[in-house]
């Protein structure tokens, strides 16, 4: 059974950070991309971060650029989303995926096994 749990979400004011984390079960991780989602009221589903089954390379949008940082653990199933420098419109649900390689992008529509979201809330 596969299973994708996110966790690391919170309440922080702008300019502070939060680390995401995501446990993955029941595929084998270490040949899957990796992505990192989120959502805000309102909004589309967009892709943030992604990283390649070994660990390199990493993707981001734009818009979090030099403040977010993906990385994984394939020994443990596991894959962070280091988040600094929070800004109020980085507000939203996180959702942490799974999908085939090897275009391991920012695309939602390649991602198959996606777990239930952790919430980030930033207040200025």
């Amino acid at each position: 059974q596969v299973r994708v749990v996110e966790s690391g979400g919170g309440s922080v004011q702008a300019g502070g950070s939060l680390t995401l984390s995501c446990a993955a079960s029941g595929f084998t991780f270490s040949g899957y991309c990796m992505g990192w989602f989120r959502q805000a009221p309102g909004k589309e589903r967009e892709g943030i971060a992604s990283i390649w089954p070994g660990g390199s390379p990493a993707f981001y949008r734009d818009s979090v650029k030099g403040r977010f940082t993906v990385s994984r653990d394939n020994a443990k199933n596991m894959v962070y989303l280091q988040m600094n420098s929070l800004k109020p419109e980085d507000a939203a649900m996180y959702y942490c995926a799974s999908g085939p390689p090897p275009y391991c992008t920012l695309d939602t529509r390649r991602y198959t096994y996606w777990g239930q979201g952790t919430q980030v809330t930033v207040s200025s």
